[in-house]
């Protein structure tokens, strides 16, 4: 069997699940483990529906949060008009879209509304099944407190979401705050990495745990590198920098921003500053993508039969593919088509993200951790 064939049919044992042991107790969780993975599906296609959002200037269409009314759209050509209303007393209308008709309105609350009303699909799909499971006594005594965890962190995403949304509803800002836009971005990837691991505790088998010091500090390295390349995609997004600097491999034909490094620079320019953030992004994928390659060859020692030598390969494609997504949405950013390529980057970010996190999993310095919640 070709190394190619190989790995597509580990991909699909991933897939179908068939890489859970069969022990008794992993069949009584393996719904749980199903459920579990829903959930990490549905939070992927909630942070995208955010990317559509903001690329589509959506954010600031609802002006109201309300969790449990809000989850039915204006339903008459008055409602309609009483919540375009509401949008036209906010700077992002006056200042941005004042051209706006009714039907341009429906255009973009449709997208705000959608990703909201995801939301709480989200939440039905986790606690209907959670209350089934405590009924049947399928869950145990040591998985209620990591789900409570789990629920709260949602509940919590949504509250900075709409705090995120309320920063824009005022007579000045046409967009929401982008460090509030990049706080939700990062506590939404908060938690889907925590349900991710918690799903991999549930489903991996501790045969495929394995101890190496330098994978491991390497691994540990690039997480913290991709979350703060995370919170600096958010700055790009929020801030809109790439329109103030769509060339490369330079930046308007300079290497270093100057005002970096004048003599007025403070540490605001690294948060504030849109050319400065992009210099930022840009070097920090750089930075990630070599440091990948040392993963890359690092996971190469690790026994054949482990997963994580069998993946190794997936994460460095999608690096590369991540880093030339990067480049194409920053030369098309200036053209209407450029958020196909912004939310694919996204995408790809998200995977990335989730292949170094299982890497973590399976890299670890005592494989008795593993147990089975």
């Amino acid at each position: 069997m070709t190394p190619v064939i190989e790995r597509l049919r580990f991909l699909i044992q991933i897939a179908s699940m068939s890489v859970i042991s069969s022990t008794s107790i992993l069949k009584k969780e393996r719904l749980i483990i199903v459920w579990l993975l829903i959930g990490v599906v549905m939070l992927i296609f909630q942070i995208l529906l955010g990317a559509i959002t903001r690329l589509t200037g959506s954010g600031l269409s609802i002006t109201e949060w309300k969790p449990l009314l809000g989850a039915i759209p204006p339903l008459t050509e008055k409602a309609w008009q009483e919540s375009f209303e509401k949008y036209q007393q906010i700077a992002q209308f006056k200042k941005l879209n004042s051209h706006f008709v009714l039907s341009d309105y429906k255009s973009i609350f449709f997208w705000e509304w959608f990703h909201r009303e995801w939301a709480r699909l989200i939440g039905l799909v986790f606690i209907i099944p959670f209350i089934v499971f405590i009924i049947k006594k399928r869950i145990s005594r040591r998985m209620i407190v990591p789900l409570i965890i789990l629920f709260v962190l949602g509940g919590l995403q949504g509250l900075i979401g709409w705090i995120m949304v309320k920063s824009g509803l005022n007579d000045t800002d046409v967009v929401v705050n982008h460090v509030k836009l990049a706080i939700h971005f990062i506590s939404a990837l908060v938690l889907l990495v925590y349900l991710q691991w918690f799903t991999m505790k549930l489903a991996v088998p501790v045969n495929q745990i394995r101890y190496g010091r330098g994978l491991r500090i390497t691994t540990s390295i690039l997480l913290m590198l991709l979350f703060l390349q995370m919170i600096y995609g958010a700055f790009m997004a929020g801030s809109h920098a790439a329109l103030y600097g769509a060339t490369w491999p330079d930046i308007n034909g300079q290497i270093v921003p100057a005002s970096m490094f004048s003599s007025t620079a403070t540490t605001w320019v690294l948060i504030n500053d849109p050319i400065v953030i992009q210099f930022i992004h840009r070097g920090l994928a750089y930075l990630i993508a070599l440091l990948i390659i040392v993963w890359f060859y690092q996971a190469g020692k690790i026994e054949q039969k482990c997963w994580v030598r069998k993946y190794r390969g997936l994460v460095l494609l999608l690096v590369t593919v991540q880093v030339v997504l990067g480049i194409l949405a920053l030369l098309n950013s200036m053209y209407s088509h450029a958020i196909y390529y912004a939310v694919l980057h996204q995408f790809v970010g998200i995977l990335l993200l989730l292949a170094v996190v299982a890497g973590a999993f399976l890299i670890r310095r005592n494989p008795s951790y593993y147990n089975h919640p």
